[in-house]
This record gives C-alpha cells, structure tokens and sequence, in this order.
C-alpha cells in the first residue's frame, strides 16, 4: 500500500490539471501559431510559465486504483500487476485467468 500523501497529492494534482486544462491548451495554441506575431506568442509562453507546476498533465503519476502502487502500472486495468494477478487468480476480473500447469 502506497503512502497516503502520495495518493492525496496525485489525486490534488488531477484536479489541478483539469482546471487550468482550457487555460493551458489556449496559451499553447498561441505560443505554438507561428502566424501570431513575437510578441503575442512571448506573452502566451510567460503566462504559460506562470500557471503551476502542478497543472501539468505529465505531472500526474499512474497510479493502482487499490493500492497505490506507482510501479508495475497495468493501464487498461488501471491496477499495479500484484493487484492483477491476485484479481486474476481469484477469479474477479471477467474473461481473464491465471495461468497455472
């Protein structure tokens, strides 16, 4: 099980990325138009910088829906492979067995 924080911290900076996400994708597309002039798109790039960190989508860490877990990330299960394969094995994931022989 993955410490509290870490999981309360990944699920702040979630919220954050999907507030600013409209702010964020309009001052990209302005920095990014090479027909806007030098100034508008330095001016879209300073207010870019001046949005938080946190906002930032590549900030958000894939994190096990159960666990925690940071590592081992299954994302078309959105669970860590331990909690897979104990699911698995249990017979709680529909269509899917573990292998044994």
């Amino acid at each position: 099980m993955a410490k509290t924080s870490s999981v309360q911290r990944n699920n702040k900076r979630k919220r954050m990325v999907a507030k600013y996400a409209v702010k964020r994708a309009t001052l990209k597309a302005l920095a990014n138009d090479p027909k806007a002039t030098q100034e508008d798109r330095f001016t879209a790039q300073m207010k870019l910088a001046e949005l938080p960190r946190n906002s930032s989508k590549t900030r958000i860490r894939n994190r096990c829906e159960l666990t925690g877990r940071p590592r081992g990330y299954e994302s078309a299960f959105r669970l860590s492979r331990i909690a897979l394969r104990e699911l698995a094995s249990r017979g709680q994931i529909p269509g899917m067995t573990k292998s044994s022989w």
